[in-house]
């Protein structure tokens, strides 16, 4: 079974955060620097929320605001949910699809320790169905 813990071995523990108080402008550079589509945002190293490209489009562009004057703890999402590195790719998958979101952050022992996206966790899921159909192919044609 895939885990969280299988996905940050691959993709590393980086985590990207700003503060609430950050211009949506800056935190939008820092999303293009890195080539993520979302932050978490932390205050005084805490989890506080996540700011995402989708909060971008729907909140600040289509309301016609300025993100330049625009906080990003005025747009974030503030509900987070969480997952540990022991959980399954399925629980993600869930808890994804339940709450319409596309990012989780990971702790362990209430500590950050990575954070994973729905796009990691397909890419892992097919990873193993493609590992899976390579094995059993090789059973089929006696390769074993």
């Amino acid at each position: 079974m895939n885990t969280v813990k299988q996905v940050l071995k691959v993709k590393g523990n980086s985590v990207f955060s700003v503060a609430p108080e950050t211009p949506v402008y800056d935190a939008l550079t820092v999303m293009a620097e890195h080539g993520v589509g979302a932050l978490l945002v932390l205050k005084d190293q805490r989890p506080v929320g996540i700011f995402s490209e989708r909060d971008y489009a729907r909140k600040v562009i289509l309301k016609g605001k300025s993100s330049r004057e625009i906080t990003v703890g005025e747009l974030m999402v503030k509900d987070v949910f969480y997952v540990s590195p022991e959980d399954s790719l399925n629980e993600c998958m869930v808890i994804m699809t339940e709450k319409r979101i596309r990012h989780l952050p990971v702790l362990e022992e209430n500590q950050l320790v990575g954070m994973i996206s729905i796009g990691d966790v397909v890419k892992q899921i097919i990873s193993e169905q493609e590992f899976k159909i390579r094995e059993l192919e090789k059973y089929i044609q006696g390769s074993y």
